[in-house]
C-alpha cells in the first residue's frame, strides 16, 4: 500500500437549477433529500478516516458538485467539519469549495473561512448577463463580483473563477469583457473551458433543432487563441491545458489527478483511484443514502487498471500539464524508458511541432495543446 500523498474529493449533487450544457451527476429541486444526504455523507467520511490514516495525510480536499453552496450553510458546515474531524489532513492541506455566485452570501464565505477552507472556485462562466441567462445560470455578473469580494472579506486569498467560451450567442467582445472583469477582481486562478455539447442535455436538443446559435468555428478558434495569448500577459501562467494561475496559486488538487496520484471520493457519483483500482459510488442520490444508512458500501469497482491502460493514462494526463511527461518518473513507475514504447509517436508529434523535448521531460507545444486530442490519441497503445 502506497503512503504517497493523496487527494480527497467530496461530491454534493444538488443544484438550484440545471444549466443548459450540464451533464454532470447533479439534481435540481431535491431540497427534501439534503438533510439525509448530509447525514449519509458524514457517515461515509467517518467510516473511512481510520483506513486513510494508514496511508499518510490528505494533501488536498475538494468539495465539488453540483453546487456545494446550494446546501444550506449549516449542512455544508457539517460536511466540512466531518472532513476535518475524521480525515487525516496535512498541515498545509489545500481545501477547496466550489461556489455558484447565485448561492453565496458574506455569511457563507465567513463560515467557509472560519472552518479552514482556504480556496474557493467560483463558477462565473461569463460576465455578460445576457449570456448567463442564455446558458441557464441563476446568477448575474454582479453576483460574481460580490462573491469574490465576500471571499476576500472573509480572508480567503486563493480565489479561482471558471470562464467558458464558444457559448451560444457569445462574441469576442463578450469574452474580452469577461477576461477584463476577472482581472479587475484580481483573482489568482482562472479555468477556461470551451463548450462541448453533451448528449442528452438541453443544448444537444437545441443543436438538433438548429436553434442553439453557436459561434462559428473561426470565432471559437479566435477565442481560444485570445485566451492563450492574453492571460499570460496578465501574469497567469498556463500550467495545464485549461488552467492558468498567478504565482504559485496552481490548483494542487487537480494537479494530483494529472500527476497520477491516488484520490478517494465521497458522496454519490464520487470516484476513487488507488492501488490500481478505480471505483465509483452509485450516482442515484436515494440509493446512495440507503446504502450508507444500511452500512453497505455505495461503491462498485469500475475497473482494475491494467499496466497498458496505466501507461496510456500516465502519458496523456501528464501531457495536459505544461511540464509534460517526466521521463524519470515514467521509468520508475513502469520499469522501462518511455521511448521504448512511444518512439514513433514522439517522433511523429515532434515533426508536426506538437511536441518538444527537454532533457528531463517531453511536453506539448502551444500548438500541441491546441490540438490536444490528436496528440493524446498518439499515446494509445
Amino acid at each position: 500500500m502506497d503512503t504517497m500523498d493523496y487527494g480527497v474529493y467530496i461530491h454534493i449533487p444538488f443544484c438550484r437549477k440545471k444549466c443548459g450544457y450540464c451533464d454532470f451527476p447533479s439534481v435540481a429541486g431535491h431540497e427534501a433529500d439534503m438533510e439525509a444526504y448530509t447525514d449519509a455523507l458524514c457517515k461515509e467520511i467517518a467510516s473511512k478516516g481510520e483506513a486513510l490514516s494508514a496511508r499518510g495525510k490528505a494533501a488536498t480536499v475538494y468539495i465539488g458538485g453540483g453546487t456545494p453552496t446550494a446546501l444550506p450553510v449549516r449542512l455544508l458546515a457539517r460536511v466540512i467539519q466531518a472532513a476535518e474531524s475524521f480525515l487525516p489532513l496535512a498541515e498545509d492541506c489545500e481545501f477547496t469549495v466550489e461556489a455558484n455566485p447565485g448561492t453565496v452570501t458574506l455569511e457563507t464565505m465567513t463560515m467557509l473561512s472560519t472552518l479552514g477552507v482556504n480556496r474557493v472556485s467560483i463558477g462565473a462562466q461569463s460576465f455578460d448577463d445576457a449570456t448567463l441567462k442564455r446558458i441557464g445560470r441563476i446568477h448575474t455578473a454582479q453576483d460574481i463580483r460580490d462573491a469574490v469580494r465576500w471571499a476576500r472579506a472573509a480572508l480567503i486569498v486563493n480565489v479561482s473563477v471558471d470562464l467558458m467560451y464558444g457559448l451560444p450567442g457569445q462574441t469576442m467582445d463578450d469574452l474580452k469583457w469577461s477576461v477584463g472583469s476577472s482581472m479587475d477582481l484580481a483573482v489568482n486562478h482562472i479555468s477556461v473551458y470551451g463548450l462541448t455539447v453533451e448528449d442528452g442535455t438541453p443544448f444537444a436538443r437545441e443543436k438538433e433543432n438548429g436553434t442553439l446559435g453557436l459561434p462559428s468555428d473561426e470565432t471559437e478558434e479566435e477565442m481560444y487563441d485570445y485566451l492563450a495569448e492574453t492571460l499570460p500577459k496578465f501574469g497567469f501562467r498556463r500550467y495545464e491545458i485549461s488552467n492558468y494561475a498567478r504565482h504559485d496559486f496552481v490548483c494542487r488538487h487537480n494537479l494530483a489527478y494529472w500527476q497520477d496520484r491516488p484520490y478517494f471520493g465521497f458522496g454519490a457519483a464520487a470516484h476513487s483511484y488507488h492501488d490500481g483500482q478505480r471505483t465509483a459510488n452509485t450516482k442515484d442520490v436515494g440509493a446512495y443514502i440507503n446504502a450508507v444508512k444500511n452500512g453497505e458500501s455505495p461503491a462498485h469497482t469500475e475497473e482494475t487498471v491494467t499496466r497498458e491502460k496505466h501507461i496510456e493514462e500516465f502519458c496523456f494526463l501528464a501531457l495536459r500539464t505544461a511540464e509534460g511527461v517526466d521521463r524519470k518518473k515514467f521509468a520508475e513507475t513502469f520499469g522501462c524508458e518511455v521511448e521504448s514504447l512511444y518512439e514513433k509517436s514522439i517522433g511523429d508529434l515532434t515533426a508536426k511541432k506538437f511536441l518538444e523535448e527537454t532533457p528531463t521531460h517531453f511536453r506539448l507545444t502551444p500548438l500541441g495543446m491546441k490540438f490536444g486530442n490528436q496528440a493524446f490519441a498518439a499515446f494509445l497503445l
